[in-house]
């Protein structure tokens, strides 16, 4: 299974939407594929601090995923962060958050916004 960072970025999305604070991803012995994709997509999102795992297929969004959520909630950062990962032929989840980053700074500084 390939991650699919649009699924990412819809996960950190409904995570950050739930009334409560917990995002239920159980896996059972023939899930479903789309079951599947949500349940290792979570273990992704954990494996790179933005999901914590807090019981087996129970996750929340952590500082790190509303960090990086902030940063690719803007369509257009997040089309630009997915046109340089594709240009430079894939990139880690890590510097997708630092692309967005990038870009979202650059969109500040068009603001008049100045950062250090």
């Amino acid at each position: 299974m390939t991650r699919d960072d649009d699924f990412i970025r819809e996960m950190l999305f409904e995570a950050e939407q739930l009334q409560e604070p917990y995002l239920v991803m159980p896996i059972c012995l023939s899930p479903s594929e789309e079951e599947l994709k949500r349940y290792m997509h979570g273990k992704w999102l954990s494996d790179a601090g933005l999901f914590l795992e807090v019981n087996d297929g129970v996750f929340r969004i952590t500082n790190q995923g509303h960090d990086y959520l902030a940063a690719i909630r803007s369509d257009t950062v997040w089309d630009k962060t997915k046109d340089s990962a594709q240009k430079a032929g894939g990139v880690t989840l890590g510097l997708m958050k630092e692309i967005a980053v990038g870009y979202a700074r650059q969109e500040l500084t068009k603001l008049g916004i100045p950062l250090g």
